[in-house]
C-alpha cells in the first residue's frame, strides 16, 4: 500500500485517499484527479481556425495579383507602341481615326484592368490582415495547451521531426548523382516560353468572312522602310490557293483595309508558282510558301518578283497526305508549314518513310533557297494542329475544344530534346486556327482563325 501511494505521488497526477480496509488482502480506494480536464473544445476551435486559413490562402489567390500586374505591364507597353505609331503615321484622315479608336479601346481595357488590380489588392490586403490576426490567436491558444503536455510529447515529436529531416538530407546527399547539364533551348535570351496571353488584336479583314484559310503577320527581317508594314494573304481560291501578297503600311491600315499594295505571284490561280496552303511566312522581303502541286518550298522575292524553289526529299507528303488534324477535322493543304524565328526560316513536313512523324529542316537564306539536313521527331503530324518556332525550339499545338488550344510539345533543334508535357493553354476567339507563326520583333503569335486576324503575346520565363 505504501509503495502504491509513493508511486502515485511521484507521477503527480492522482491523490489517493484510503477509505477503509475490507480484509487483510483487499482495500477500496477513491481516485481524485487534481489536474484540470484537457480542453478538447479549445483544440477543435484551433483546428477549425487553421482549416479556415488554408481555405482563404490558396495558390490561385496568391498568384492572381501577380498575373494582373504582369498583364497590365504588357498592355501599357502595347499602348505605348501604338501611341508612337500614331504620332508617326497620323495623316489627319482615316489612318489617324482608326489608330485613335484602337488606342481608345486599349485605354479602356487598361482602366478596367487597373480597377480590377486595385480591388484585388485591397481584398488581398484585408485577407492578409485577417489571417495574420487569426494566426496570432492560434499560436497563443496552442501555447496555453502546451501546459497539459506533462510528458513533453509535443516537444519530443518536434525534435524527432528535425532528426528525421536531417537524416533524409544526409542520405540524399550520399546517394545523389550530379544531374546532367540542361541544354539551353535555342540560346534564347528571353528564357523558356511559359505562357501565351491574349488575344491582343482581334479583327476581321477587308475580305470579311469569305475566306477561312490564310495567313498574316510582320516580316521579322524587313526591308528598309518596311519596319512597320504588315502582310495579309487569304486563300481566295477554294480556301486552298492564292496568287498575290497584300501589304499594308501599318496595323491600322490593315484593320481599316485601306491603301493596300499588292504583289502578284502568278497570273492564274491555281497554276505554277501559286501559293498552296495557309502556312506561309515573310522573311527578308520574300514570301516562303508551299508550291502548288509540288513537294517544294517556293520563295517569292517582292523586289525582283522572281520565284525560286527548294525541293523537299523524295516522297515527302503533299496534297493532303499529311495535313494538320484534330479529332473532328483536318486542315486542308497543311502538309508543309513554314516558320520563322530569330535567325532563320524553317520548314516542317513529313513522309511515309518517317511514319508520318514531323521532320524539320532549316531553309538557308539566299535568292535560291536550300534545305539543310533534316531533323526527325517522334511527333505524328496528324496529332497536331499547328507548329511555330522560337529560338530554335519547335512548338506544336493541338485542339482541346472550340474555345481552347494547347501548346503541348516542343523539340529543341540544338539538343534534340523532346517534351510532351508543356500544357500551355490559350483562349481561341474562333473554332479553328488555320495558321500560326511567331514574330521575334514583338514576341507575338500571328494567327489566322476562320477569317479573323488575331495576335497573342508570348510570355517568357
Amino acid at each position: 500500500m505504501s509503495l502504491l501511494v509513493s508511486t502515485w505521488r511521484t507521477v503527480g497526477v492522482f491523490f489517493i485517499l484510503l477509505m477503509q480496509s475490507v480484509s487483510a488482502t483487499d482495500c477500496t480506494c477513491e481516485l481524485t484527479n487534481t489536474e484540470k480536464a484537457f480542453p478538447k473544445g479549445d483544440l477543435l476551435s484551433i483546428e477549425a481556425a487553421a482549416v479556415e486559413c488554408n481555405q482563404k490562402i490558396q495558390s490561385a489567390k496568391r498568384t492572381e495579383e501577380a498575373a494582373l500586374r504582369l498583364g497590365l505591364h504588357h498592355r501599357l507597353l502595347q499602348l505605348q507602341g501604338d501611341v508612337t505609331a500614331l504620332e508617326r503615321e497620323d495623316d489627319g484622315g482615316l489612318y489617324g481615326a482608326v489608330s485613335l479608336r484602337i488606342i481608345e479601346l486599349e485605354l479602356a481595357e487598361i482602366l478596367q484592368l487597373l480597377d480590377k488590380l486595385n480591388r484585388t489588392h485591397s481584398t488581398h490586403r484585408n485577407l492578409s490582415t485577417d489571417v495574420n490576426a487569426t494566426m496570432h490567436e492560434v499560436r497563443a491558444e496552442l501555447k496555453q495547451l502546451e501546459k497539459y503536455d506533462h510528458m513533453q510529447i509535443a516537444q519530443k515529436l518536434e525534435e524527432n521531426k528535425h532528426l528525421q529531416k536531417n537524416l533524409a538530407q544526409c542520405q540524399e546527399e550520399l546517394q545523389a548523382t550530379p544531374p546532367p547539364p540542361s541544354p539551353t533551348p535555342g540560346n534564347c535570351p528571353q528564357g523558356h516560353l511559359v505562357e501565351v496571353e491574349g488575344p491582343r488584336t482581334y479583327t476581321i479583314t477587308q475580305y470579311g468572312t469569305s475566306y477561312h484559310y490564310g495567313a498574316w503577320g510582320r516580316d521579322p527581317r524587313p526591308a528598309p522602310g518596311k519596319e512597320s508594314w504588315y502582310w495579309l494573304i487569304p486563300l481566295t481560291s477554294s480556301n486552298a490557293f492564292a496568287n498575290y501578297v497584300r501589304q499594308y503600311t501599318s496595323l491600322s491600315a490593315l484593320i481599316a483595309g485601306v491603301a493596300p499594295k499588292d504583289f502578284s505571284i502568278a497570273s492564274g490561280n491555281p497554276t505554277t508558282n501559286t501559293i498552296q496552303g495557309p502556312n506561309m511566312v515573310m522573311y527578308g522581303d520574300a514570301l516562303y510558301y508551299g508550291c502548288y502541286n509540288n513537294p517544294s518550298v517556293c520563295r517569292f522575292n517582292l523586289t525582283s518578283r522572281a520565284v525560286t524553289t527548294a525541293s523537299l526529299p523524295q516522297n515527302s507528303g503533299i496534297n493532303n497526305k499529311f495535313p494538320f488534324c484534330h479529332l473532328e477535322a483536318c486542315y486542308v493543304y497543311t502538309d508543309l508549314d513554314l516558320l520563322t524565328d530569330e535567325s532563320a526560316v524553317w520548314v516542317v513536313y513529313t513522309s511515309a518513310e518517317n511514319y508520318g512523324n514531323l521532320i524539320i529542316s532549316e531553309v538557308e537564306p539566299g535568292d535560291i533557297p536550300r534545305l539543310r539536313p533534316p531533323m526527325k521527331t517522334s511527333l505524328h503530324k496528324r496529332t497536331a494542329t499547328n507548329t511555330f518556332m522560337v529560338c530554335g525550339v519547335l512548338y506544336a499545338t493541338r485542339y482541346v475544344d472550340k474555345e481552347t488550344e494547347e501548346i503541348f510539345y516542343s523539340f529543341d533543334t540544338q539538343s534534340g530534346l523532346e517534351r510532351y508535357n508543356l500544357s500551355i493553354h490559350f483562349k481561341k476567339m474562333q473554332t479553328n486556327i488555320r495558321s500560326l507563326n511567331y514574330n521575334p520583333l514583338d514576341h507575338k503569335l500571328y494567327v489566322f482563325s476562320d477569317a479573323y486576324a488575331i495576335t497573342y503575346d508570348v510570355i517568357f520565363e
